[in-house]
């Protein structure tokens, strides 16, 4: 996406939401200027950090008042420097960032950003362009949403990501032993690393639940709404899409070959043959997942 281009509508009046009226936490709100972060504000009990980054300030106070009434603590930014400086001074626990933004875009973001300290990042992009995606996905980003779309919808996504870096930690300090081997693909549970022809493969987080779920059945079948559904724990359909560039974005990495589309099904890893299950000393039955 370049800076030339023209942003798009930011949220059509059937999908923009208001936050919780009464009932919900009230905080005095900060003016924001493009290119400033406001103060934190606080809300009783709030435990994550989410930094939002979107230089249209409809959209980013809508964000940012809906987060906060979900007990969120939030800080914003208007441009690419101010978000990586606010990242970088207030350690956020989930970054929701638009693609296009003044300064550097937020691919340039999402890069400085987990240069420093790994985060999982939800991306916002106003075209429903899959290269795009995809190019995010590759810089590190764990998921997108495609403008305009529902406030509901970020907000569930935004508890799926912080659920999953949760059961990642506790996977750190209990995991399972023993690794996954399919033929020259290897997948290491204890250390959550993954090699292919013998070279080390970077996946993203969300990339290796992805893959560790296709490997718990190999050469099964898993339908887009199952692969949502246990890496993404989010159950609606309309998220399948999601699903799809996510696997171009593994395909990518560690070959197309291994990883067969079923037209209007879903996916399924495949294995060399007369795979029987698991190999490997340390290993166990992938069945066992």
């Amino acid at each position: 996406m370049t800076p030339t281009e023209t942003r798009t509508a930011p949220m059509d009046r059937e999908h923009q939401e208001k936050p919780p009226p009464v009932g919900g936490p009230t905080e005095p709100e900060t003016a924001e200027r493009a290119g400033h972060h406001s103060a934190t504000v606080a809300t009783p009990g709030a435990q994550r950090r989410v930094l939002v980054v979107e230089d249209d300030p409809t959209i980013v106070e809508a964000i940012a008042a809906r987060l906060r009434a979900e007990g969120f603590l939030v800080q914003t930014a208007a441009d690419g420097p101010a978000a990586v400086e606010t990242a970088s001074a207030w350690h956020p626990d989930l970054l929701i960032l638009d693609v296009m933004l003044p300064g550097f875009d937020g691919l340039e973001v999402c890069r400085r950003v987990q240069a420093q300290r790994p985060v999982p990042v939800l991306m916002l992009t106003a075209r429903d362009d899959e290269t795009d995606m995809l190019v995010g996905l590759g810089v590190g980003a764990d998921d997108y949403m495609t403008k305009p779309f529902s406030m509901r919808e970020l907000v569930a996504r935004s508890h799926v990501l912080l659920r999953r870096i949760e059961r990642a930690a506790v996977a750190a300090t209990t995991p399972r032993p023993g690794s996954v081997r399919l033929g020259d693909l290897e997948i290491d549970r204890t250390q959550r690393r993954v090699r292919a022809a013998g070279k080390d493969i970077h996946l993203t987080p969300t990339e290796f639940d992805l893959l560790m779920c296709l490997a718990r059945s190999p050469r099964a079948v898993l339908t887009r709404e199952q692969l949502l559904a246990e890496v993404w724990d989010w159950a609606d359909a309309s998220g399948t899409r999601t699903v799809d560039s996510h696997v171009k974005a593994l395909r990518r990495k560690i070959g197309a070959e291994r990883i067969r589309t079923v037209h209007g099904v879903g996916y399924a890893l495949e294995t060399p043959p007369g795979f029987a299950g698991e190999t490997g000393p340390r290993g166990q039955a992938a069945a066992e997942g």
